[in-house]
This record gives C-alpha cells, structure tokens and sequence, in this order.
C-alpha cells in the first residue's frame, strides 16, 4: 500500500518550507521514523522522518523547491507492495482474453464465461478503492489566524484540478487568497460550503485519485446489474458513453491510462507557460515579482490592470485585496492616466505589450550604479524569512532600546568557583544564561507588562514565562523556547537551554519548541561587543540582549561612604521594547530589577 510523504507544519505561523535534501533516493529502503529528507523554515531546519518502512518509491518535490505544507513530496511503498501489486493486474487482464483460445477445448466450453462475470465488479471496484482521498484543508494565513472564511469554490465536485491550481477562496482579517490544490486529480466532496467561517486545518474537501473518479462516474449500479445479468459481456460495442463500460476492464484500462497521462502532462505544461508568459505587468523593473495574492493577481488581469501602478499597503508593500478594488474602483478598467501612474509611481511600469527583458538594462543603466566585481549569491530560505521577520518587526512595534550597566563580579567569582564541580555533579557546562534567565524573571514579577503581547486593541498578559533563547548557527538563526521557565529551578534552566542550543545546531528541534516564546534573550556578547540594539521577536513585546562582559575601573562606595577605584567586572545589558504598549519608566523599572537581582546574587545554583 503507498504512503504518501507529506511536507510537514513546522509550527503555527509556517505555512511553507523548502525541501533541502533527499537522504534517500528511489528505490532505496527506509525504516519508519529514519530521517528521510531535510527541510528549512523560517523558524527551523530539521529532518523530517519516515511515515512508514518500505521502498521510496517516487520523489514528487525535488530538492530546493519550496512547497506550502501538507503538499504530498513523496511516496513510500510499504514492504513487499510494490511486488505483491504488479502481478495483481496480469491475471485480471488475461482473463477476458481466454475466452478466444477455448473453442478447440469443447469439454471446456462453460469455463470462458465465468472468469468475465466477477471480473467486471472487480474492475469497477479496485480504483475507487485504490487509496483513500487526499484531505483538502483550511490553511493556516497567519500567526495570529485561528479561522478564515471559504468565500468560493473554483471548482464543482466531480471536476479535474491540476495540483497547485487554484481550488478556493478564502477570507480572513488579514489577507484574501486563492488556496492551491495540494494534490491533482479530482474533487470528489465539498465539506465546506461558501460562506461558512471554520478553524485553521479543517478539513474543506476531498480530492481522489483520477482513476477513481474516471471510473465512478460512467459505471452506475444499473449498468453493474445488467452486466451481470448477460454475463459480463464485455466485448460486446456500444456507442458513446456505453463505451466507457467497456474500458472498465484492466486490460482496456491500461491502453487508455498512458494516452491520459500524456494529455495531464500536455495540460500542465500549457499551464507552467502560462503561469510564466503573463505576469510581465506584476513585475518590477529589476524583474522581481511585485509582493501581491493570486487572488489579487487575478483581478488585476480581469481589468487589465498592472500591479505595479498600485501602491501597496500590506507589509513590505504588498498589494492587498482592497488596494487592487480601490484602485479599480477609483480608476476604473485599463488603469490610470500616464500623468496619474507617473506620480504614483516615479519608475516606469511594464505593460502588456512591453517585454520585460529589453526595458531591463535602460532602467538598470539610468538608475542603477554599474556592476562591480564580486560573487553574486542568492539568499537561503531561511535567511529571505529572517529578513522578512526583522522588517515586519520594525514596521510593527515602536522599538525603543534601553542600556543598563551591571556589576556581575559577584556571579563571575561564583561560576569560576562552581562550573567544575557543577559539569561533574549535573553533565552540562555552566554558563551565565541561567543567571540572566532568574534576573529576568525577577524583572518581569516586577513588571508583567514586558512579558505581554499585543492582540488588536487588547494587550495579553501571559500567565507563564516562555523564555526564547537565540542560538547563533552556521547557516542562520533560530530562537528555540524554554516554556514555563519560572517553575524549573537554576539547574533545570541550564538544562533546558544547553538542550535547546545543541539540538538546534543539530537539526533536531521540533515544532513546538520554536513557537510559543513571550520573551527573548540573545546573547551577541560572547563575539566581544559592548552591547546591542535587538530587534523584537514578534509578537512579542520586549527582548534581552547581553553585551560581553569586561574588566573595568568602577568608582565602588563603600558602607561609610569611603569611595574607592576597583576593578569589576561589567556586563551592559539592553532592553529594546515595544513603547506603544511599555513605557519608558516601566521598561527602566524592569531593568533596575534585574539589575539589582544579579549584583545581589543569593540563590544557589546546584
């Protein structure tokens, strides 16, 4: 039996991911739960293990290519299926042809007629039970979406989709968009009616196999009963939609099934070079695809309108469903006057009738410094979505950043005396994360409203402290989660943080623990700098960001009030936070706290 392999959600706000590298090819053998292919995500790279044990049978995504989750990438065929299941049909398509050489056996006469009688249910029935449907799923469009509404079926039930074709619509608060279909073949049940409002990964619909449906439909129990009341006559020939019935058998089936499968080739192909031909309008002068929805893209071709006369007002300048309706409403089909586009958009813009490729160098030429010599490479995956993030970020919350020098002498000679005994005692290296993680606990029991997070109008305050620890790796950053740190003791805390950082290099984090954090801390400290100015982690309100520690001549009062030059050692610790909900003196506040719990260390830590 196939088992479909499935590109996995790889936390809640993930909705796609790039496959990076098959670790075994077709044909080879996989045990269930053995990596089987490595992904990468915003959030994280890891290696996704196999459904089943059996035989890689096909890889449908190759390697590099980035697909939206619960898109099938590949098939594994269950141990012994794959042969078990080829001699199956050669029975079933040689026995309608044994009727032919019995003539010269008239001892055998009767025995010709009965092989076609059950053989015509078995045909009618094996395809519609080759495999259950692939579900068809409300997708997650956001971090903080939790329901979406289907606006529209692009499709009837019982029509053929292509796979990543346009299936349906659906709205939510922050964007309205066509969902692709996650597989091709065809709509076999609509769960969801238009209108209706449902969760994220409720299942909307049912796409079967192609063969499924092909057979269902021509096939009605009538025709099954008159089948078997002449004896499965298959040879007899009828005229048009009689002849389908015929076609139910395997051996038929097989001459049909190559000639249909070239025209689903031939259809996607015409499909790929549409796709390609005409979103010379939805490109900028650099050739870069303009930020915007298929759904957007649609009605911009329906009013033969191009995308880049539209200034767009979603993040990072995309173009959202109300700038394409705006903009059609205010200017009507065509788009707008020359002297209208020129002041919206200061750059020219390509029209339908103007190739794209030409109208490139003048623009590069006129605007753009000549090339210089160097090694052009494009972005990872991950690192194009950290850069997504950090601009998000900044369009979101007000940053503002707040600096406080700490004396930590006090925790320098404790860890200098115990990190021996500690790593022989506990097996994990003892590190300054876990006095920092205490102090900023101890901050936010002073002032919660750093460990909040805005939704709408309202402000959450979480009831746990969900510390996210940013972990430097050779191809990125991830920022893995220690939940509910204030109820793990010192030991706990640097247990967790060492197992987090070491599975994170490792490709071994799952899901859940890459979502869900209320506050970070990073540390660029242990690369030499003073200090910091982080940006926040949305949605989160606040970020901890350690500077190294130094040696450094301190002015110290005594008790009398004697003062006196010492040398200490000084950690700058920076705050940035969302001024929009924290003020200035709260944020100062918190830091005095956690000021004064690391230079007044009185906690012990084994």
């Amino acid at each position: 039996m196939p088992t479909d392999v499935i590109m996995p959600q790889m936390g809640e706000s993930i909705f796609e991911g790039t496959l990076t590298k098959w670790l075994k090819k077709p044909g080879d053998k996989v045990q269930r739960d053995e990596p089987l292919f490595e992904i990468s995500t915003d959030k994280v790279d890891a290696e996704i293990p196999a459904p089943a044990s059996g035989v890689l049978k096909e890889v449908k995504v190759a390697e590099g290519a980035t697909v939206q989750v619960n898109t099938v990438v590949g098939v594994i065929d269950v141990e012994g299926s794959a042969v078990a299941a080829a001699p199956k049909p050669a029975p079933a398509a040689t026995q309608p042809q044994a009727p032919p050489p019995p003539p010269s056996q008239s001892t055998k006469a009767p025995e010709p007629t009965k092989p076609p009688v059950p053989a015509a249910p078995a045909a009618t029935q094996a395809p519609v039970a080759a495999g259950p449907g692939t579900n068809v799923v409300m997708p997650q469009m956001g971090e903080s979406i939790v329901e979406g509404t289907l606006t529209k079926w692009l499709k009837k039930v019982g029509e053929k989709v292509q796979r990543d074709e346009p299936l349906f619509e659906i709205s939510t608060d922050k964007v309205d968009a066509e969902i692709p279909a996650p597989v091709g073949g065809i709509l076999t049940e609509i769960k969801v009616q238009p209108g209706t409002t449902v969760q994220v990964n409720t299942i909307v619909g049912v796409i079967g196999g192609s063969s499924s449906a092909a057979v269902a439909a021509p096939v009605s129990d009538g025709r099954k009963g008159e089948a078997a009341r002449t004896g499965g006559d298959v040879t007899r020939q009828r005229a048009g939609e009689e002849e389908m019935e015929v076609s139910t058998t395997m051996r038929q089936r097989a001459a049909v099934e190559p000639a249909a499968k070239a025209q689903e080739r031939k259809a996607v192909a015409q499909q790929s070079n549409q796709v390609i031909s005409f979103p010379a309008v939805d490109r900028d002068q650099q050739g870069q695809r303009i930020r915007s929805s298929p759904l957007v893209r649609r009605i911009a071709r329906e009013n033969n309108v191009a995308l880049g006369n539209i200034p767009g007002t979603g993040l990072g300048g995309r173009i959202t469903k109300n700038d394409i309706l705006g903009f059609v409403e205010k200017y009507g089909q065509g788009g707008i006057p020359a002297s209208a586009a020129a002041a919206l958009s200061p750059t020219p813009v390509l029209t339908a009738t103007a190739p794209a490729r030409p109208a490139a160098p003048a623009q590069t030429s006129a605007h753009m410094p000549p090339a210089v010599a160097g090694e052009l490479v494009p972005m990872t995956p991950m690192r194009k979505k950290i850069a997504e993030r950090m601009v998000e970020s900044k369009h979101t919350s007000a940053h503002v950043h707040t600096v406080f020098k700490v004396d930590m002498t006090r925790i320098v000679k404790i860890r200098e005396r115990e990190r021996g005994k500690f790593e022989q005692a506990h097996g994990v290296k003892l590190t300054y994360m876990p006095f920092i993680a205490k102090a900023l606990m101890a901050g936010i029991k002073a002032m919660p409203i750093v460990n909040a997070s805005v939704e709408g109008d309202s402000i959450r305050y979480h009831r746990n402290v969900n510390i996210g620890i940013a972990v430097a790796l050779d191809w990125g950053l991830i920022v893995p989660v220690v939940k509910q740190a204030e109820e793990r003791s010192f030991l706990g805390l640097q247990r967790a943080i060492n197992d987090l950082g070491e599975r994170a290099r490792n490709k071994k984090l799952v899901p859940d623990e890459v979502t869900g954090g209320t506050i970070t801390i990073t540390n660029p400290g242990i690369f030499g700098p003073q200090f910091g100015t982080p940006i926040i982690l949305q949605p989160q309100l606040a970020i901890l960001g350690m500077g190294g520690i130094f040696k450094e001549p301190v002015v110290v009062t005594d008790k009398d009030g004697n003062d006196s030059i010492q040398i200490r050692s000084i950690i700058r610790l920076t705050l940035g936070y969302d001024h929009r909900v924290i003020d200035g003196a709260d944020a100062d506040k918190f830091m005095v706290a956690v000021k004064h719990y690391l230079e007044n260390w009185n906690e012990e830590i084994g």
